[in-house]
């Protein structure tokens, strides 16, 4: 603490107009030059650190003492906050999440940030810039910005990143009635969208269903191929009437294409619903898995590369290389694609949204398959790079991606409780299967056109039932735990373009029989 002087004034008084001791820190004029400076700084520091002390001390009482309240009831709410996010995450993030909650929240921010630029600005009155020297002057007005910027900056720009989220929240999912576990698992669709200009409708080409314990947050994701055939419906289905054997008029009727048909033709069997086709999808997921799927995400592969580049890419270890496929021929039958535009190499890399979407999507010289072991790769990669550091340095631009390209049916109210379940799920091992090949016989075994349904619902329990049922070997032979090729085989990408270029489609399906194979790195 700055030491009191007493100085004399001309009218028998000690100070001028006050009697017995001048304090320095309320009368800077009385103090010395290096006194002052220090004083500048200790007042700053003050209304860093305990805001409104600063006025207390030097200025208005009465503001520093409501200062100093509203101080303390911020500091306990703080810390009942960090209570709540310790002990009960699915409050602190409904909370976030909420329409009304998160309003109340981003005003509260906003004007916290406010008084508190304001009582810096009180405290530059109370340092008297023209009694400090000229040379600590910019000193002093640097810090008090510099502080500025940290403490109302920091808070203004946290209302801005909340309201962003809660305008992404409000954007992405819909009001209505939560629903609950079934069998004591929440079962999720998740369906890569494509609605290219050469397609007619949207077709999902990526099938999954997300099968989360209640519980433990333990999960097990079955993919299910693109051109799987007879898909089943349940009694209680609206497409039970219309399909009572399946979907099961031949090749026309694979499952990615049940949403186009059911979007232009059967719309009405789902009245009220945003999304026929996706209903419809869930129908089938349903039928084939032999559970009850509640709820679907969609996501616009047009727009997933935007959504790579906001997260700043996705780091994986390719085990083979992968084609981005040209385009068709005209006049091939059966179709053929020109020598492909560039090739994905193997090894550990990152991919940009552009080449991570067509990681994801290739099939070119490879089979469906070996697709499917790469979306669960680049699946996998994502949620693992999804952690807070990246969300919150990259919010803004993952919200704008996330607006455009998912589409979902889940609950916004419901929304707190499936992150905390998300959270649960991050820290484990998620399992998978795949409703064919290599889980389900082979190719040529044509297993996806003709499925043996009794089977596939025994196994899809017995994941449920024993965690050491996804053996694993099922694991790596999915492509998606074992480990990249990591030794030099002499393959270039000029000599697999050659062979491309000259038609030679044989060996460039032996040379890239392992491009399925892939890990999050």
């Amino acid at each position: 603490m700055i030491a009191p002087t007493r100085v004399h004034g001309t009218d028998g008084t000690d100070g001028p107009g006050t009697p017995g001791l001048t304090n320095p820190v309320r009368y800077p004029q009385t103090a010395p030059p290096a006194v002052r400076t220090k004083r500048a700084f200790v007042l700053l520091a003050l209304t860093l650190v305990l805001p409104g002390s600063a006025q207390v001390v030097a200025g208005d009482r009465r503001l520093g003492r409501r200062a100093l309240r509203t101080t303390f009831a911020c500091w306990a709410l703080i810390l009942l906050g960090l209570v709540v996010a310790l002990t009960d995450r699915t409050l602190a993030v409904g909370v976030v999440t909420h329409r009304w909650w998160s309003l109340a929240l981003i005003v509260a921010l906003l004007g916290i940030a406010l008084a508190w630029a304001l009582l810096f600005v009180n405290t530059l009155r109370l340092i008297r810039m023209p009694l400090l020297e000229r040379g600590v002057r910019p000193l002093v007005a640097g810090t008090l910005v510099l502080l500025m910027v940290l403490t109302s900056g920091s808070l203004a720009y946290g209302a801005y990143v909340l309201g962003v989220g809660r305008s992404t929240v409000g954007s992405i999912f819909q009001s209505g009635p939560a629903f609950d576990p079934v069998d004591g698992r929440y079962n999720f669709l998740l369906m890569g969208g494509d609605a290219g200009e050469d397609r007619t409708g949207r077709r999902p080409d990526s099938i999954s269903v997300i099968s989360v314990d209640a519980e433990t947050g333990a999960t097990v994701t079955f993919s299910i191929p693109r051109n799987f055939q007879n898909a089943q419906f349940s009694g209680d289905s609206p497409l039970w009437e219309v399909y009572p054997d399946g979907y099961n008029c031949g090749d026309p009727c694979i499952i990615n294409s049940l949403y186009t048909d059911v979007t232009q033709n059967y719309a009405d069997l789902y009245p009220g619903s945003a999304d026929p086709g996706a209903e419809a999808m869930m129908d089938a997921a349903s039928g084939v898995l032999g559970i009850e799927v509640q709820s679907y995400l969609l996501v616009d592969m047009n727009g997933f590369e935007q959504l790579v580049d906001a997260m700043g890419g996705i780091r994986i270890d390719a085990g083979g290389w992968v084609p981005i496929t040209a385009a068709e021929i005209p006049g091939t039958e059966p179709i053929r694609h020109y020598p492909p535009d560039g090739w994905i190499r193997p090894g550990v890399q990152t991919l940009d949204g552009y080449h991570a979407l067509w990681y994801a999507r290739s099939r070119e010289f490879v089979t469906d398959y070996d697709r499917i072991s790469r979306q669960q790769c680049v699946q996998q990669a994502m949620i693992a790079q999804l952690d807070p550091a990246t969300v919150l340095t990259r919010f803004q631009s993952i919200a704008a991606a996330g607006t455009q390209i998912v589409e979902t049916d889940i609950p916004q109210d419901q929304l707190a409780s499936f992150v905390d379940l998300g959270l649960k799920a991050k820290g484990q091992e998620t399992r998978r299967l795949t409703i064919g090949p290599p889980d389900f016989g082979t190719p040529a075994d044509n297993f996806v056109t003709y499925p043996d349904f009794d089977l596939i619902h025994e196994r899809v329990q017995g994941m449920f039932a024993d965690p050491a049922a996804a053996a694993p070997l099922q694991l790596e032979r999915a492509g998606v735990v074992a480990p990249a090729r990591t030794t030099d085989d002499g393959i270039t990408e000029e000599y697999l373009q050659e062979l491309a270029t000259i038609g030679d489609d044989a060996t460039l399906g032996d040379l890239l029989a392992d491009n399925g194979q892939c890990s999050p790195a």
